[in-house]
């Protein structure tokens, strides 16, 4: 009985280890180019599906300037919800040339309910609840990274 008990928090341990590793984000940086000024950004990078089916899942707090970039290669239609989410977030949804198509505030956390981009979109920005208010961000702003093809 013992060694089973073993076996079984053995394979439970290599699950999670598995599970931690995919979730792990690279980081970089971007800016949110608005008509109230620019806006650096400390951001994750989900690349990956698992990175993306795990996003800000679980986490306990984030900065107002830190956010996770979920990217896409092709422009689609992208739906989101806050699963296992415990802090609000504003999604902003964003097209292949950099601007803002909308943005979906203070989502509520623990819904199950689907939240789409309502265009075809290669990502979407999670930051804190209330930042895209406070910094006065719109539909057409201009968000700056490289996976954007952003006119300069």
């Amino acid at each position: 009985m013992a060694a089973r008990c073993l076996s079984v928090l053995f394979l439970a341990f290599a699950i999670a280890s598995t599970v931690a590793a995919a979730a792990e984000f690279r980081t970089d940086k971007l800016t949110i180019v608005s008509d109230s000024g620019e806006y650096p950004f400390d951001v994750e990078l989900a690349e990956t599906s698992e990175q993306q089916s795990r996003g800000l899942m679980f986490r306990r707090s984030i900065g107002k300037r830190e956010g996770m970039l979920f990217m896409h290669k092709e422009p689609r239609y992208i739906t989101m919800w806050m699963r296992n989410t415990y802090i609000p977030l504003d999604m902003i949804f964003i097209r292949e040339n950099g601007k803002i198509h909308r943005i979906e505030p203070h989502t509520e956390p623990f819904s199950e309910r689907i939240i789409e981009s309502g265009a075809r979109v290669t990502a979407v920005l999670e930051v804190a609840a209330g930042v895209s208010q406070e910094l006065g961000l719109k539909t057409g702003d201009i968000v700056k990274h490289e996976h954007f093809h952003t006119a300069e």
